[in-house]
């Protein structure tokens, strides 16, 4: 039903505004107690579906990326879907709103988007406020509350000289209230913001939030560090990915996000194909799991690798998996198939079992 009839009406409006309709259609939903149904249609529990990863426990390996639901407005509705984790974000110390509209383009003949939205959000603080409803903090019991990744940035007038302060004072304010983080450099959406992939800026970056996160864990006894993870582009050479590799075992981080959107328009036939941006969705596809497959090879399997890029099908999931990661996520592939993706890679992932 979603393929021929609920895709085709959303996609007949401004894909931005048929966005904010769909989250209020979500919402007003699960307010009339539809939450349990699509739980009971889209969700799998079974203990085989389980991963623990940096001190982790994720209820199954599909989580949704950051981008969906940036301010955290929506992350439990989301997550009767069928998510074993929801990752909101990207969020900035202060509000801010983007870039100018359009900013968001679908290319249905490569079945894929191009955004350039520009970390629009309502701010750090903002989102501390909505998280504190996700059982208040994060030593609530993992069944009572939705488990939530943190992707965090640096606000677009915050020159790359001083991005650091932007990111410990996200890392400060979500950390009783996320329970692992994303350091995001690699969106083409900010300017400037992929120079912070380079070698010494990145790894000044993730020791100060290493040793932030140190410090605040052993401030208070009640605190755990939190895992830290790096969300790196699809674009970077293999002497930039070796790079990374070397900066993950300088830094201790816990692992890397593979990949985030790519400059990159090869292949693409779509008319809007010239827009600026991010592109996702299934040209991404390829590209993304010869990142993870690369990483996960030289780095001998170092560190965990969660797995996003142009995840379409549980056969795109799976060739993921297969090449080194350990958890996957979804973005495009979730606007483009629908919720049932998420139920379709659980079930994939449990027939090899």
């Amino acid at each position: 039903m979603y393929k021929t009839i609920i895709r085709p009406l959303f996609f007949s409006f401004d894909p931005e505004k048929i966005h904010h309709f769909t989250f209020s259609l979500i919402r007003s939903f699960n307010k009339m107690g539809f939450g349990s149904i699509f739980r009971s249609i889209y969700k799998i529990e079974n203990p085989k579906l389980e991963r623990e990863l940096f001190g982790l426990k994720f209820p199954n390996p599909v989580g949704l990326a950051a981008g969906f639901d940036k301010d955290a407005k929506l992350y439990k509705e989301l997550s009767n879907f069928g998510f074993g984790f929801i990752e909101i974000g990207t969020v900035t110390p202060k509000a801010q709103p983007g870039n100018d509209k359009p900013r968001l383009f679908r290319l249905r003949e490569d079945a894929a988007i191009i955004n350039r939205m520009g970390f629009n959000n309502g701010g750090v603080e903002e989102a501390v406020e909505r998280l504190k409803a996700n059982g208040k903090v994060v030593s609530t019991p993992l069944n009572d509350r939705v488990l939530i990744g943190g992707n965090i940035g640096k606000n677009k007038v915050t020159p790359n000289e001083e991005a650091v302060k932007d990111y410990v004072i996200c890392f400060e304010a979500l950390f009783d209230y996320v329970d692992y983080f994303v350091v995001n450099v690699s969106s083409p959406n900010t300017p400037n913001l992929r120079a912070l992939q380079e070698k010494k800026p990145l790894t000044d970056l993730l020791q100060t939030l290493q040793d932030r996160n140190n410090e605040m864990s052993l401030r208070a006894q009640s605190r755990s560090r939190k895992p830290i993870l790096l969300k790196i582009a699809p674009d970077l050479t293999d002497e930039q990915l070796l790079d990374i590799i070397e900066i993950v075992a300088t830094t201790k981080i816990d692992g890397v996000i593979a990949t985030n959107t790519t400059i990159s328009r090869k292949g693409i036939s779509s008319e809007n194909k010239k827009e600026m941006g991010g592109l996702s969705g299934k040209p991404l596809n390829k590209r993304a799991t010869e990142v993870i497959r690369f990483l996960s090879e030289k780095s001998n399997k170092a560190f965990p690798i969660i797995g996003v890029g142009g995840i379409h099908s549980a056969e795109d999931a799976m060739e993921k998996l297969d090449a080194g990661a350990s958890l996957v996520q979804l973005y495009t592939g979730f606007i483009y198939e629908g919720p049932g993706l998420v139920k379709e890679i659980n079930k994939a992932i449990l027939k090899r079992k």
